[in-house]
């Protein structure tokens, strides 16, 4: 834990400021605050499971208020909740101890170009919307897939669930707001499987700093995905997965 009588209080201001704007984006997309602040920890030299350990003890917090502010404007589809969150968790429990004894930095390349071609082709369907509404029929691979990758990658449960149920034709509002509240069952569980393996050593001034900008947010971005039309919604998903997704290729290549 960090010592809150050792530090000046602006070195807070950064992650705060961070927490704030990738939660606001996670709530409305429903991806990208493990992507945006796993990549920030990893920036100032916090090891990758210490900083995944971070994030996910973050998200156990803003996940919770934003799934309440989901559930509160009915952004919720129960049914594809169980379908994603039971195999989420049993993903995110294998993914957290892989993390914390294996070096993942193998397939991450793949994983990120795979999800810069399904942002590109969201983008498409935004451009060519409306499309055809319809239940996806691949569900519980995908919350088995994205536990392990939000757990061993530091995040990837929004872009690897999120976009790929909207792939198959489900409704953005609902799929994000879905996503987003399965999401607060599978941090808590991959915090708790990385505090056995890791201590405390992980929750350090950057994560309090990401998880008080983080709760400040949380409410606003169910907001914005009940009144953000459909078409944008999609648009937005497309472009914060390229960008991101592209972005963390380039490093994982070239760095």
């Amino acid at each position: 834990m960090p010592d809150l009588a050792s530090f000046d209080v602006s070195a807070l201001l950064p992650f705060i400021a961070v927490g704030f704007a990738a939660q606001v984006v996670d709530g409305a997309l429903g991806m990208a605050f493990g992507v945006i602040s796993n990549t920030m920890l990893l920036w100032i030299g916090v090891p990758p499971a210490a900083a995944s350990a971070g994030v996910h003890t973050v998200e156990t917090f803003t996940t919770a208020v934003s799934g309440i502010s989901h559930v509160a404007h009915r952004n919720v589809n129960w049914r594809l909740f169980l379908r994603i969150m039971i195999p989420g968790v049993i993903g995110g429990v294998l993914g957290a101890y892989v993390l914390s004894n294996v070096d993942a930095a193998v397939t991450k390349p793949f994983i990120l170009g795979y999800l810069s071609v399904i942002g590109l082709y969201l983008l498409w369907r935004a451009w060519r919307y409306p499309p055809q509404v319809k239940e996806p029929k691949i569900v519980e691979p995908l919350g088995l897939v994205g536990g392990f990758l939000d757990a061993a990658g530091g995040g990837g449960w929004g872009p690897v669930v999120t976009s790929n149920l909207l792939v198959q034709g489900a409704s953005p509002r609902t799929t994000i707001g879905t996503v987003n509240t399965a999401e607060f069952f599978l941090t808590t569980t991959i915090s708790i499987t990385f505090l056995t393996q890791l201590g405390w050593a992980a929750f350090t001034v950057a994560t309090l700093g990401l998880l008080i900008g983080g709760i400040v947010a949380a409410p606003f971005g169910a907001m914005l995905a009940k009144r953000v039309p459909p078409k944008r919604l999609l648009g937005l998903v497309g472009t914060i997965l390229t960008i991101t997704s592209a972005f963390g290729l380039y490093r994982a290549i070239f760095h």
